[in-house]
This record gives C-alpha cells, structure tokens and sequence, in this order.
C-alpha cells in the first residue's frame, strides 16, 4: 500500500513536473513569437531598405519655337531607351519618326516640382528648331513638357546595397509566375512554409548531411531581410516562425513586392545589385517594365546563385538555366509550347558591359558629391532616397567623353607617342547661368580613380596672360587695346630667389607690340613686364575675383602661370569673364529632392559683378583677337569664324602641358592634356588642346559671340601701330572698342578728316 501510494505520488510530481515544463515551454515560445512578431512589423512597416541618392542628368525640356535638331531628340530617345517601333506607338517608352514628326509615348516621372503623367505626343519640325507640340489625345496644342531624365549614377549607404525601387505592377508577371513555377509553386496557398519541405530539410539536417533548403518565397524573404547568414536548426526555427507572422500581417502581393525589391542578384565590384528593378538596368540596361519572357526567366533562374549563373561570365550555364525555368513555367501552364520555343531559342540579350558601373559618368557624379556638401546641410543630406537633379547634357557628355578619347589617340599615333600615356580632362559650362554640361576627368570616362577635371593640380601657362591684360585694361587712362608694350627682354631679381629670366616661345623679342597684339601671340616678354608694372599682387588679387579660392603667391613667375590650377578652377575664371563680369559659381545641381518629394533648401548662390562691364568686354574683344588672328587662328579650321568664338591657348614649360580655354555665346569650356608622370608631350596649347576644344564645339551647334556693348563702350577707328585715330580708308586701320575718353586723340594723317572738322561739319548738316 505505502509502496503504490508513493508511486502514485511520483507519477502526479512527474507529470506536474511535465506540465509545467510544456507550459513554461509554450510561453517561452509565445514569447518568442511575441517578440518576433513586434520586429517583423516594425521593420516592414518602416523603412525597409537604405535607398542611394539618385543621380540624374537634366531632363530635356521640349517647347514650340526652341533651337533643336530632329537628330537630337532622336539621340536623346535612345539614350533613354525610348523603344522606336514602325507603326503608331502603343506602349509608353515607344517612339515613331517619320522625317520631320515624331510621335512619342513619355514616361511618368515625379520632377521637383511635381509629378509628370505619361502622355502621347505629337512633336513636328522645321528645319533645326521646334515647330509645334500636340497632346495626340486632348488634340491641343502643349506648351511645354520634359522627356524623363537619364540615371547617371547613385550616392550609396555604406555597405553599398544599391537597388532601384519598383512597385508590383512594375514588375513583369513571367517574372512573378516564373519565380512561383521554380521556387514556390504552392505560394499562393500555404501561410509562409511548406511542411513537406520542411520535413525534408529537418531530415537531411538530423541525418548530417547539412542543412536542407526547401523554403518559400516567404521563407526567403525572411532569410534575406531579418536574419543572419548563420545556417543552423535554430535559425530554420526561427524562419518558420516569422514566415508564418508575415503572412498573417501583410498580403500575398505586399510579400511579393518586398521580394521583388530585396533578392539578391549579382555584384558590380563592390556594389551588390539587389531587386529586379536595378538587375533590369544592370543586366539589359532597360526599367523592370520592359522586361520580355526569356529574360525575366533568366533573373529567375540567377535567384538560386547569381555568381554561379552570370550570363557575362558563365553565358552557356546561366543559359541552360533559363531554359530550365522557361521549361518549368511551360510545365505548370503559366506560357504556352509556342511561347516556350520561342523564348528557349532566343539569345540571352545581355549587354556587354555593365551599364555605367557605379555610374555612367564618374567624374561629374564625383563633382555632384562634393557640391552637395558645399551647398546644402550634413542633416538634410542623411535622408535616404534623395534624387539630385543635376546640370549634365548628356548629348554634351557624350560628345565630350568620346572626342577627347579620340583626340588623344590620334595625337599619339600622329606624333609617335606611346599609346595610352597621354591623358586629358574637358570641362563644358553655360555661359550664362554657370551649369556644367559636361565634365570628363580622363580618357577612360568610365573610370572611377583619379579626377584630372578636378584634382589635377598642373601649371597653366599662358591662360593665366588674359588676367594680366584684363587688371590693365581697368585702368583707361593708361592702358587700352593698342597701348604699345615693351617685348624686350627682361632679368627680373627678387630677394631670396634665382633670377627670373623668362623668353618667348619663339626665343626673339619684338620691340613694342599694341596690347592686344601682344596677347594674341601669346608674348612672354611683354605680358610679364605688363604684370610687374601692374604690380603681382594686383594681378593675383584679381585671379581671387575671378572666382579662385587657391592662394598663388605673389611670385613674378606666376605671371606665366608657373603655380597650378585645376581645370575646374581654369573654367571658373573664365566662365566669369564669358559672363561679363558677373562671378557666378560653377554648379552641377539643380534640385535635390527627398524620396517624399520635398525639394531640400541650399545655401543661397551669391552671383557677384566683380569686373566693371566695360574692361569685360574689352577683354572678350581681346581674346577673340587671339583665335582671329593670333596663336589660336588654328581653331577656324574646326569651327566657322562667324562664331566669334573667344579664346587663349596655355602652354608650359618643357611641353609638358597643353590648354584651351574659351567660350562662346552660350557656352565655355576648358580642355587639357598632358601625363600623369608630368613629362613632357612636347604639344603646345595649339597642337594639343585647342584640337580638343575645336573638335567638341563644332558638335555642339554653339552660338555665336556676340556680347551686348556697355553704354561707356564707344568703337573708333585707329591705326593700332601708330596709337592714333584713323578711319576706315587708312591702310591697317581697325576699328576697337575703348572705354569713352581713352581712345586717343591724335589723329593719322592718312585719315581724311580731323575730330575738329569732323564736329564742324556735324554741326553744319544739323542746320542745313
């Protein structure tokens, strides 16, 4: 009896003992899932991913009456990946020409100022200007509308994710059916795992064989957005749990979505590619909505190991696994026979090339990055998502990128140098509002190292002479275009420092030269004793003015540019005097703009007049002297000398850099070649360079030079040789602009009336 009793008793303590094991078991799993349960919802309902800046060039406005080739919005089509189709377009991103018309679907895309709907359009035109603009569907005339603008590149978080956000009606379904037919067949009618995978993953893990995959879509969703690489029976229990929580909060089309975003596709260096938005662009260089059959089923099948079925490096694997995918959507119904063969048989259709890399334009992105710090604040830059709209022409870019590529090659091969050592940078600016078009820090535009256009520090010889002639020139009562100069030679002594001997190019001095004479040829001799009679310190005061915050100290050598600039910096100067005066800041933003639309507030832009109207535009008379009739009369083989183009050659000592810098009516730019070794090329700035700066601005369509007269401008007929008045009947009489009061008074024999006779008989037909 006493011995039943305590087994009795044993039996009620061991299974009390069980019980209370089960329950403290149930709750530290109810628990568990609690917890489980408040992360999942907190990271799927809040940002789920650190999105990259988005960078992206201007976006071509379209308006009646505007300057524009039917070439040029047929070249601007394309590099957007606007579809050309024979017949009436019928999806958007499909365009039609016929001649001088155009029928174009745009895109919808959400500007800083507000979103842009697709429309249908009508553009026609007359010869290289817009002539009209027609909404095909309200058959009314359009005022204005902007084509989307191209995606240059991306600023990433610091694990450098980069993905491209897509909605999941973006997403094409053979992609969607393609994933359920290979992946998770059962997807819409479990609740986040398969039991009989499951079951067969526990069992291969139990039996050592490691661990068994088998998951959903759900389940791969979890893995790749809660947890941790870790494989072990933990995690799996862990996966199970929250697929299941996260089929109970969210549809089976928001899990889709989230999918669709996340997946892991490939790697571009030390860029992952994730979601089938960027591995559109990434693999096809096309938006997730242009997607065909064979190659949504190829980014189904890289879902299992993106390195092991790489089309670019493992074409005939990454193939044969397509071809398994499309296989298996024809199996489970989701395309027909017909369709099967006809996607099994085509090519991958991969582009060569990754497009752009990080970016498609490194160099200028490079730029965007550090103008972003400069113009707007650290706290507003930390939101994610941020789309900068920026100044880059990509037709401009392009041009820009390939000329100087060309260029370099030929000089090379022209001139017996070693290929690929000489190297160049090409910076194009608006004249008017300081917008870069167009920046290319090397010959390698896609390459992401060392930025010439900005960091490449060289001596810029003789684009520092026009500073020199402009401080002159703002004094009228001394200087004008035709003072006489002195070009013989010169031994210039400072305490502490070698004698400063300098020459001309062409090693002879020439006696007395007009000013802008003595710019034009580019002399030494008489520029270098301009600036010292001027005073280095006025002269490099100016340089600052002009828009450079470098310090050059005030060495007589620097009066020929013996200290370096960048070509940015070179640009800033002269996009100043191409201005009229007016400094305005260099920029290559527009608008930045948070990923909920809200444009950020930048640091107000100071536009200053720092140069009076009047020497400005003696200065521009003077450098348009030079590319007439001086060291850069080479460039009218490039371009037509209608444009007016001004300009200034720079060339070093020993050769070892070749400039141009110039402008025209609309835009200025600045081109430079030499070596990274800083040897010499043995090219002048004529030679090198200015071939450079020619063979891009005659792409461009450029506008003529014509700058407006200031009201103190007055133009006088002279003789430049003699420093006196003339008329136009005087052998070598030219007529120049002078600031009023500082033409001179006397006047040549040669001209046919004196300013005395001239008054009198003025006064005399007054009253006639």
């Amino acid at each position: 009896m006493h011995s039943a009793a305590l087994k009795k008793i044993k039996r009620f303590f061991s299974a009390k003992w069980i019980r209370l094991s089960l329950l403290f078991l149930a709750l530290l799993i109810a628990g568990y899932a609690l917890y489980l349960d408040i992360t999942v919802r907190t990271q799927f309902e809040g940002k789920r991913w650190a999105l990259p800046a988005r960078v992206y060039a201007r976006a071509l406005e379209l308006y009646p009456g505007m300057k524009l080739k039917p070439e040029q919005l047929e070249t601007e089509l394309l590099m957007l990946k606007y579809r050309v189709t024979t017949g009436n377009p019928q999806e958007t991103g499909d365009f039609q020409r016929e001649d001088n018309s155009f029928t174009i679907r745009t895109r919808p895309f959400v500007f800083w100022d507000g979103a842009q709907a697709a429309r249908q359009l009508r553009a026609v035109f007359h010869g290289n200007h817009l002539d009209s603009l027609e909404d095909i569907n309200t058959q009314t005339a359009v005022t204005l509308v902007r084509l989307d603008p191209l995606l240059i590149g991306g600023i990433y978080p610091a694990h450098n994710e980069d993905r491209v956000l897509v909605k999941l009606n973006e997403v094409p379904r053979d992609f969607i059916n393609g994933l359920i037919a290979v992946e998770d067949h059962k997807f819409y009618s479990h609740h986040g795992v398969d039991p009989r995978g499951i079951a067969r993953a526990l069992a291969t893990t139990v039996r050592g064989n490691g661990i068994q995959g088998g998951s959903t879509l759900t389940q791969q969703l979890v893995k790749n957005f809660f947890l941790t690489p870790e494989r072990s029976l933990r995690r799996k229990f862990t996966e199970i749990i929250t697929a299941s929580l996260l089929e109970l909060h969210y549809s089976k089309d928001e899990i889709l979505e989230a999918y669709a975003n996340e997946i892991y596709l490939g790697q571009d260096g030390n860029r992952a590619i994730h979601g089938v938005g960027l591995a559109s662009h990434f693999y096809f260089d096309q938006p997730s909505t242009q997607l065909n059959l064979p190659q949504a089923a190829l980014l189904v099948g890289m879902v299992q190991g993106p390195a092991i079925y790489d089309p670019r490096r493992h074409p005939e694997r990454a193939l044969t696994r397509r071809n398994l995918v499309l296989h298996e959507m024809r199996q489970q119904g989701f395309i027909s026979p017909q369709q099967y063969e006809n996607a099994k048989n085509s090519p991958l259709a991969v582009v060569k090339t990754a497009p752009g890399g990080t970016s498609r334009h490194p160099a200028f992105v490079e730029l965007v990055h550090r103008q972003l710090r400069r113009d707007y604040r650290d706290e507003d830059l930390r939101s994610e998502g941020l789309h900068i709209f920026t100044t880059l022409d990509p037709q401009t870019q392009q041009i820009a990128e390939q000329t100087l590529a060309t260029r370099l090659s030929q000089l090379e091969k022209t001139r017996g140098i070693t290929a690929d050592t000489l190297e160049g940078a090409a910076i194009i600016s608006n004249t008017q509002n300081g917008e870069i078009e167009a920046l290319t820090g090397g010959r390698h535009a896609r390459f992401e190292g060392f930025n010439r256009a900005l960091d490449a520090v060289r001596s810029i010889g003789s684009l520092i002479k026009p500073v020199i002639y402009l401080t002159a020139l703002e004094q009228p009562s001394t200087y004008t275009l035709i003072t006489p100069l002195d070009d013989s030679p010169l031994i210039w002594r400072e305490r502490g420092a070698k004698d400063w001997e300098p020459r001309n190019y062409d090693k002879v001095s020439h006696g007395n030269v007009p000013l802008r004479m003595a710019l034009a040829n580019s002399y030494n001799l008489s520029s270098a004793r301009l600036g010292l009679a001027l005073g280095v310190q006025k002269v490099m005061y100016n340089v600052r003015q002009l828009g450079i915050d470098r310090e050059l100290p005030p060495y007589a050598s620097n009066l020929l540019g013996a200290d370096g600039l960048t070509p940015l910096e070179v640009t800033q100067i002269y996009q100043t005097l191409a201005s009229g005066g007016f400094r305005v800041p260099l920029r290559a933003i527009r608008e930045v703009v948070t990923a909920d639309g809200k444009a950020l507030q930048r640091y107000p832009l100071s536009v200053q007049q720092v140069v009076e109207p009047a020497p400005a535009y003696l200065i521009t008379n003077a450098l348009q002297t030079v590319v007439h009739e001086g060291t850069a009369d080479g460039l009218n083989k490039y371009i037509s000398p209608d444009l007016n183009a001004a300009g200034k050659t720079g060339t070093t000592n020993d050769l070892r850099d070749s400039w141009f810098a110039g402008y025209t009516g609309d835009r200025v730019a600045v081109a430079w070649i030499g070596r990274d070794d800083n040897q010499p090329i043995n090219m002048t700035g004529a030679g090198g360079a200015m071939t450079v700066w020619g063979s891009i601005m005659a792409q461009l369509d450029a506008e003529p030079l014509q700058p407006p007269v200031p009201e103190n401008i007055e133009f006088v007929w002279v003789d430049p040789e003699k420093n006196l008045r003339a008329d136009e009947t005087c052998a070598g009489a030219v007529k120049l602009p002078f600031i009023r009061g500082s033409a001179p008074t006397e006047t040549a024999p040669c001209a046919k009336t004196s300013p005395v006779k001239s008054i009198k008989s003025w006064f005399k037909r007054l009253f006639e």
